[in-house]
């Protein structure tokens, strides 16, 4: 299957397996406050004591260059792709990731690989899907319990590459991410950031759930989200959602502002940005994340939509809301 002959979107139909898969087989820098006082839960896997100090942790591994990608890679290393072409790779990898069952902390890390890999390795668009099923394969051996097999990834690009193109780049991808392949993402801190933001919240706990995976998973198709802090995006997710819930209701207070670190201000590029993605004003063409929060059991949250503008007064630092 060649993704990029013409920078031709792939058909839906293409991705549907020609056979079952068996099953059992896939399956100085600013402190932030991460403080423990919000969003608390008897879940004895939330660790709360010691949640301030993960969250700590982790936003100071996010800030570590050799966890980042380079914002400007694609004018400043690659020649032959361009941010089109990865918008269309990620919107792909979202349906191999449904098509496999993957957990969503695989697609993230498989993007998160793919840009930083992208940082500093020039590559033709006729790898550039052998590389993100490559990076794929790479975090589904991090994330998932029964990651699918090297076969499965080169049946699902209709045997485009071979088994081995697909180990040989697998490997190149870890030597340049130098085995660094357990960084914090979007979802990382959205899972902290979404307990916070339905405390005392009118709508639907699920809702907003949902509707702040969709907006994250979104984000992930525009390349100009990825030289922003996953910490960033994952407050300015949770700003967008509760807007679009409660669009006459300020959506940040000070209890956000405190337990994310950042201020209504800080959020105001990395919001517009998604809030385009919601409208359909960039990518419209991309609709597998879309198809895929249109589903019941995500409560259909894509079919939500916000105003068309976000009222500047909303940017403005809160004191008391």
């Amino acid at each position: 299957m060649k993704m990029f002959s013409h920078c031709v979107p792939i058909q839906k139909e293409k991705i549907k397996p020609k056979r079952n898969v068996k099953k059992g087989k896939l399956g100085a820098k600013e402190k932030k406050n991460f403080g423990n006082n919000s969003g608390k839960s008897d879940d004895p896997q939330m660790c709360e004591a010691y949640v301030s100090d993960i969250y700590e942790y982790l936003h100071n591994m996010e800030m570590e260059a050799k966890r980042r990608p380079l914002s400007d890679y694609l004018e400043k290393v690659q020649k032959d792709i361009n941010a089109s072409m990865r918008g269309v790779l990620v919107d792909w990898l979202v349906e191999v990731a449904e098509e496999y069952k993957l957990l969503s902390d695989t697609l993230y890390l498989t993007v998160s690989y793919i840009d930083r890999f992208l940082s500093t390795n020039v590559i033709s668009r006729k790898k550039l899907q052998l590389l993100g099923v490559s990076s794929m394969l790479i975090a589904s051996k991090y994330e998932e319990i029964s990651p699918p097999h090297v076969e499965d990834f080169c049946y699902i690009t209709d045997n485009t590459y071979t088994k081995e193109e697909v180990v040989k780049m697998e490997a190149d991808v870890l030597k340049s991410l130098k085995f660094e392949i357990g960084n914090p993402t979007v979802k990382t801190f959205l899972r902290k950031f979404t307990r916070i933001a339905q405390e005392n919240y009118d709508h639907s706990s699920l809702q907003m759930e949902f509707l702040g995976y969709y907006l994250a998973e979104l984000s992930l198709l525009d390349y100009g989200c990825g030289k922003l802090l996953p910490s960033l995006v994952a407050a300015s997710v949770i700003y967008l959602a509760r807007f679009t819930l409660q669009p006459n209701q300020h959506p940040w207070n000070l209890a956000l502002q405190s337990q994310t670190g950042y201020k209504a201000s800080d959020l105001k590029e990395c919001v517009r940005i998604i809030h385009d993605l919601q409208l359909s004003k960039k990518c419209s063409t991309l609709v597998a994340v879309r198809e895929k929060y249109k589903q019941h059991k995500f409560k259909c949250v894509s079919t939500l939509t916000s105003p068309s503008e976000i009222p500047e007064s909303f940017f403005e630092d809160v004191k008391d809301v």
